[in-house]
């Protein structure tokens, strides 16, 4: 499992969010292979033991979803064992996914949310202007929390208005940057040099003792906000992401521009954002039409 959890790392360059995933997924099949069938290397289970699991998690009422990504886990795992020999044969091309209802992502209003960034006093200080530059950002650029915490102050371009990110698959893109967040990043920048003088941050974003941000930081600081304007459980990182493309495309923006900027490897999974597009053109319909 090591070997593999390294494959994926380090040449299959799966974002750390996945990998975590994978191995909690990977950990809960191999104590379920111990304490059911005292199996003690997954090399050893064959179709049937893989389908008495996912069978477990159904009746455990597990979410499709997420038993899903178990299975793709376990796709994953078999095809590099097989790479490996460690299989003659791959027992995951006889199980079949259970199909998932798809979920329309989440996302926060244009007006309130705009409401917040541009009324909303934010202290003025490192903190005040570290947490209005994160909601900026998730919100400006549509870039995925991965991405936020990683960004380099090398990484921005002021003058080009513009940040280079690196996104999944080590995939790099330049990501346009507005006035608002131009003017955020300004301010950020002259009180964190205040906080802490001269420094030489790897990492654009840093705590109060000047490490970089971490996942549930920033999760802390957008639930604080958008809980502000909205009572919906919608109000992770993620949600500011898919705000940025539903807004985008509620304004007209181009699909294919809307995939370049979020770093999607296919339309696919862009077009998702247009089943929000069209729930407004259901509503503005209903209102305006005479026959509605």
């Amino acid at each position: 499992m090591d070997l593999f959890f390294k494959y994926l790392q380090y040449e299959k360059r799966y974002s750390p969010h996945t990998l975590t995933s994978y191995h909690t997924d990977l950990g809960q099949f191999a104590d379920y292979l111990k304490e059911v069938y005292q199996i003690t290397d997954a090399a050893e289970a064959d179709h049937t033991i893989i389908r008495s699991w996912i069978l477990t998690l159904v009746q455990n009422n597990i979410k499709p979803r997420s038993i899903n990504r178990k299975i793709a886990c376990l796709r994953s795992y078999y095809k590099f064992l097989l790479a490996q020999e460690r299989v003659k044969a791959n027992p995951m091309l006889r199980i079949k996914a259970p199909k998932a209802t798809k979920k329309l992502p989440g996302f926060v209003q244009e007006e309130p949310f705009n409401n917040l960034l541009d009324s909303f006093t934010f202290e003025d200080n490192f903190e005040g202007q570290r947490d209005r530059l994160i909601l900026e950002f998730l919100y400006g650029t549509g870039i995925r929390l991965a991405e936020l915490v990683n960004i380099a102050p090398s990484d921005i371009e002021t003058r080009a208005k513009t940040v280079r990110v690196l996104g999944k698959g080590n995939k790099e893109r330049i990501v346009p940057l507005n006035d608002s967040l131009l003017l955020a990043l300004d301010a950020y920048q002259t009180e964190k040099k205040r906080f802490f003088g001269d420094n030489n941050s790897v990492k654009l974003l840093v705590t109060n003792k000047e490490r970089p941000l971490y996942p549930k930081f920033v999760y802390r600081v957008v639930k604080k906000y958008i809980s502000l304007i909205t009572t919906s459980e919608h109000n992770s990182p993620h949600v500011l992401r898919h705000s940025f493309a539903t807004h985008l495309l509620n304004k007209g923006a181009d699909l294919n521009a809307i995939k370049d900027l979020l770093g999607h490897a296919s339309l696919a999974a862009t077009q998702v954002y247009t089943h929000n597009s069209i729930e407004q053109l259901k509503s503005i319909f209903e209102k305006a039409h005479p026959k509605a």
